[in-house]
């Protein structure tokens, strides 16, 4: 069965929560998500308020207090906020990327630096802290590393640790607002319990992949690795006899859960902004079914993933909120009618964010992004 370009956009959108807000709770939704993108300290808040039908920032910001959910390095090497249940199993998996981020990045700066010792020495001074009350920061970490290695490159000894060990950042870092020098916890202690092993398990893999199905499918090999970091999957994927599979248009395979259904590709869908590294927006190795290619070369810039809306389910442009006003640019040319939804849901946005007597300007569309995303496409 071929799956074309709608059914791809309005099955995806309804299982990324954006048909329609839904009524769950926020840990349930962090949950069905598996993951939030965590860079941007705000970003996992605005991306929870255009998919839930009740949520303020107070519900996030419990959970990360609580526990129930937790922020550190997980897919492709990059902050995530994940659930507490999820994070045990999803770190050690992840394993192999933060080992292949670690060398690519400081395999030179810590030539000289055993990597074994490092672990247990970041290990010891993380517990000791703990053991006092006291929560390091990366520097302070850094700091004490380099007491051991004072020729190391300091920088990658911080760097260094995080992915050799599951450390999450904890609260007050992190919720709304509050950034500052990143606090470095173990996991084990801030969780009271261990992590999932052993490391690269099937099992484990296999549990990925349907949950990357639940939430984003159907979708490729392809588009799962460059999701999770992961490779060699196709192996997994092609023995799980749970998965079925479609093509796209242009032949390539997707799977998906075959008990899941695909959505009508007529099924409306209303305009919605997603924040910086939103998930919508790197959960795949082809973007196709949001955004054009001209589209992509705008909103994915070197690693960063700017903000944008959705209009018709697609993206419609970008935006920006500082200093009061929202700021809009749209990809092609918005009929009215779409402008004034944007408008109300953007005052929504600025009164989630807190500002008061917001203002929402417009710039002009962009000339050479393509309109395959607009309305109706």
């Amino acid at each position: 069965m071929i799956l074309d370009r709608r059914v791809l956009n309005r099955t995806t959108l309804g299982r990324q929560l954006l048909l329609d807000r839904a009524a769950l709770p926020p840990a349930e939704a962090v949950a069905r998500l598996v993951a939030l993108q965590g860079q941007e300290v705000d970003a996992p808040y605005v991306g929870l308020w255009s998919r839930l039908a009740s949520f303020t920032q107070d519900d996030l910001t419990a959970l990360l207090h609580g526990g129930q959910v937790v922020r550190g390095t997980l897919l492709r090497a990059t902050q995530h906020l994940a659930s507490a249940d999820d994070y045990v199993w999803l770190r050690p998996l992840v394993q192999p990327v933060l080992d292949r981020m670690r060398k690519g990045a400081f395999g030179r700066a810590l030539r000289d630096v055993d990597h074994a010792e490092l672990t247990e020495l970041a290990r010891a001074h993380l517990a000791g802290a703990h053991r006092d009350g006291r929560v390091l920061t990366r520097p302070q970490l850094r700091d004490l590393l380099r007491e051991r290695w004072p020729q190391a490159d300091p920088v990658a000894l911080g760097y260094a640790a995080q992915t050799l060990l599951p450390i999450v950042h904890t609260p007050p870092n992190g919720v709304w607002g509050r950034g500052g020098a990143t606090p470095f916890t173990l996991a084990e202690d801030w969780l009271g319990r261990p992590m999932d092993g052993p490391l690269g398990t099937q099992a484990a893999a296999e549990r990925l992949v349907r949950r990357y199905l639940a939430a984003f499918g159907p979708a490729s090999v392809m588009d799962v690795q460059a999701w999770s970091g992961l490779t060699r999957l196709r192996a997994v994927m092609e023995g799980m006899p749970d998965l079925r599979t479609y093509r796209d248009e242009t032949g390539r395979v997707l799977y998906d859960l075959a008990g899941l259904p695909l959505a009508d590709p007529g099924t409306p869908a209303p305009v919605r902004f997603l924040p910086w590294f939103d998930n919508l927006m790197v959960a795949y190795a082809d973007r196709g079914r949001l955004m054009t290619a001209e589209q992509r070369k705008a909103v994915c810039v070197g690693a960063a993933i700017y903000p944008t809306f959705l209009v018709d389910g697609f993206v419609g442009g970008m935006w920006n909120l500082g200093g009061g006003v929202l700021t809009a640019e749209p990809f092609h040319p918005l009929p009215a009618g779409v402008r004034e939804e944007l408008e109300a849901e953007g005052a929504r946005l600025m009164a989630f964010a807190g500002v008061e007597e917001g203002r929402f300007t417009w710039l002009p569309p962009r000339a050479d992004s393509g309109g395959e995303g607009s309305p109706g496409a």
